[in-house]
Order: structure tokens, then sequence, then C-alpha cells
């Protein structure tokens, strides 16, 4: 695996303009805005995103083809992926809330302990993001896997609409769930929230690992 990280990790250096631009994006928000969820969100969210670039670049020109006539089995290709994409959202997420919270000490913005909480918040999507996108970049590649996940949003979208209807429908109260949410310690919903999203990652380990065994190169 640490061949695998020194690759990648190689990629990121040749794309070292782009993350400077990032990074200093980061800190005119941090400095001038006080929407502290972007300002931690944002280069956690692009970060994590990264990963994707790195199996496109895997991809391009047959690279697979010799990648995989290396010692390295196509089971731990993807445990490397979400293992440095893990890496790359957490690191994020910890760097633009130091940030943040440099910015907002000078500010008098928001508290440290309201920085961290929005990170956590946070940290679930981003493994929800991770699981969603994963499988469909490794099954359908490039192009078509990003056309599958716009084309998987708007379903989400339109599912939501249709539950929202059948909601109204059968006379479930909303704000009633979310009051019991409410009611329960900010600490618990994180922690659920995040076990939650990281059992989801690991199932999106397992389907990924399926679909890497079956791809031809």
């Amino acid at each position: 695996m640490k061949g695998l990280w020194i690759k990648d990790i190689k990629l990121m250096k040749m794309q070292k303009n782009f993350f400077f631009a990032i990074l200093a994006i980061s800190i005119a928000v941090a400095v001038f805005a006080d929407d502290i969820s972007f300002t931690v969100g944002f280069p956690a969210f692009v970060l994590s995103m990264f990963t994707l670039s790195t199996i496109s670049y895997d991809e391009f020109d047959n690279g697979n083809a010799f990648l995989f006539s290396l010692p390295i089995t196509r089971k731990l290709y993807v445990v490397e992926k979400y293992a440095f994409g893990l890496f790359l959202g957490c690191g994020g997420l910890l760097l633009s809330a130091l940030l943040t919270m440099i910015a907002s000490s000078v500010k008098g913005v928001a508290q440290p302990t309201d920085i961290l909480t929005v990170a956590f918040l946070i940290l679930p999507l981003i493994l929800l993001m991770q699981a969603v996108m994963l499988p469909f970049q490794l099954k359908f590649g490039g192009e078509k896997g990003r056309l599958v996940i716009i084309a998987s949003i708007g379903l989400i979208i339109v599912l939501g609409a249709v539950i929202n209807t059948i909601a109204k429908i059968v006379n479930i109260e909303f704000s009633v769930v979310f009051s019991n949410l409410q009611a329960m310690s900010i600490g618990s919903l994180l922690f659920t929230a995040s076990a939650a999203a990281l059992l989801l990652l690991l199932i999106s380990m397992k389907l990924s690992i399926s679909i890497m065994k079956k791809k031809e190169f």
C-alpha cells in the first residue's frame, strides 16, 4: 500500500497550483466571510474529491493494465483509495477548522466549540459522499461516472419530493421528528451520524472491491 500512497501523493504534487488556489480561497473566505459552515466544509469536500481524480489518472492511457501487472491486488487498490480519501477529507477538515478558528478568534465571530461542532457535523457528509461516489467512479470511469452521479443525485431529489408528498398524504409531521432529534444531545447525534456514515463507507468499500474484481483491463 505504501507504493500506492506514494503514487497518489506524487499525483497531488502535479496539481500543487490547484491546491494552492484552494488554500488561498479558504483563507480569503475565513477572513472575509462569517459563515463558518462554508469555511469549514469547502476545503474538506474539495480535497476529498481528489481521490476521484487519482482514479481517473490511473485509468488514463490504459494505466490500470500496467498498474496491476505489479504486485498489487485489486482489493489493496480499493482499500488504499478509501484510506486516501478518508485522509484527504479528514485532513482538509482539520486544516479548515484551524483556519476558521484563527480567523474567528481575530474577528470574534464564533467560539472554537461551535467550529468543532460544525466540523463534526460535516464529517459524516464527507464519508457519505465518498461512500456514494467511489463505487460509481470505479464502475463507470471518469466521464460516465460523473454522469451517473449527477443522475443519482437527481433521483435522490425526486425521491425526497415523493416522500414529502406521501408524508403529507398520511399526515406524518416531520417537525415532530426534528423535535425528537433536537431532544438528543449533540454528542449523541454526532456519534450516531458518524457511526452510520462509517458503516455505509465500509459497505461501499466491499461493493467497490467486488466491482474491481470483476473489472477487465
